[in-house]
C-alpha cells in the first residue's frame, strides 16, 4: 500500500505506551502497534526509500525493523532506564556498512508530540572530526560550498555537543560553528501537524533531504580520502 500519512492512532499508542511501558500491556496492544505503528513506517520506507536512492544508491531501503526501522524494543542492558519500550520511532537511510554509526545517515523521527528529521552522525568518531577540520581548513571554499544551503530561511539547525574551549581561533567565524564541536549533525524540529497525517509526508522529507545532500557527500569525501 502507498504511504497516506500517520492516523491519529500512531500518535495515540505512542503516548500510550509512554504511560503503561510494561509488557502486559505492550501484548495486549500490539496488534495497534503493528497497524498503526509499523505499518504506515513500512509503507513511508517502501517510497520514500526510492526517492532516496536518487541521493545515494548504495542506501539500504528495505521497510522492515533492523534494516531502516528502529525497534520498538529498548536495548536496558546498560541503561539506568529499564523500561522496555520506546516511545519513539524513526526510519534512517544508510548505507550497508559495518561502521554504519560512524557515517553520516539520514533521519525521521516521530515522538507523541514532535517529530524532527536531518542528517548527521549517531557517533562521531575524533579521527573524522580531524579529517574533518584538516579539510575545512585546507580549503575553505569547497566547504562552503558544501554548506550552502545553510542560511537564512534554510530549515535546518547545527547541533551536537561542542568544545568548551576554542579549538583553532584562526578558523574564521562562519566556520566555527562546523569546527568547533564533539558531535555533528543537521535537525528540523516541528511540532505534531496535518502533515504528518498527509500523504505529502513523502515529498517534504525527500525535498529536505535533497536540500543537504552536497553536505552528504562531502562528509564522505572526507571518510573516503
Amino acid at each position: 500500500m502507498p504511504f497516506n500519512g500517520f492516523t491519529g492512532e500512531t500518535i495515540k499508542f505512542l503516548f500510550e505506551i509512554g504511560y503503561n511501558n510494561n509488557k502486559e500491556w505492550f501484548q495486549s496492544h500490539k496488534s495497534e502497534y503493528k497497524n498503526h505503528v509499523l505499518k504506515p513506517f513500512q509503507e513511508l520506507v517502501a517510497d520514500l526509500g526510492v526517492m532516496m536512492q536518487k541521493i545515494d544508491p548504495e542506501f539500504e531501503i528495505r521497510p522492515a525493523v533492523d534494516k531502516t526501522i528502529s525497534r520498538i524494543y529498548r536495548d536496558i542492558r546498560f541503561s539506568k532506564d529499564k523500561t522496555p519500550y520506546r516511545n519513539n520511532v524513526w526510519i534512517s537511510f544508510k548505507k550497508s556498512v559495518e561502521d554504519w554509526k560512524e557515517t553520516p545517515v539520514y533521519f525521521f523521527e516521530i515522538y507523541p508530540d514532535y517529530y524532527h528529521f536531518g542528517m548527521g552522525f549517531f557517533y562521531y568518531p575524533a579521527f573524522l572530526r580531524e579529517k574533518l577540520g584538516e579539510r575545512i581548513l585546507k580549503d575553505p571554499l569547497e566547504f562552503k560550498k558544501a554548506v550552502s544551503f545553510y542560511k537564512k530561511g534554510n530549515p535546518y539547525e547545527i547541533a551536537g555537543e561542542t568544545f568548551k574551549r576554542v579549538k583553532d581561533k584562526n578558523v574564521p567565524e562562519e566556520l566555527r560553528q562546523w569546527y568547533e564541536r564533539k558531535g555533528f549533525y543537521l535537525y528540523c524540529h516541528k511540532d505534531i501537524d496535518d502533515l504528518i497525517f498527509s500523504s505529502a509526508l513523502t515529498d517534504f522529507l525527500y525535498k529536505n533531504f535533497l536540500l543537504i545532500k552536497p553536505l552528504y557527500e562531502y562528509l564522505w569525501k572526507v571518510i573516503r580520502n
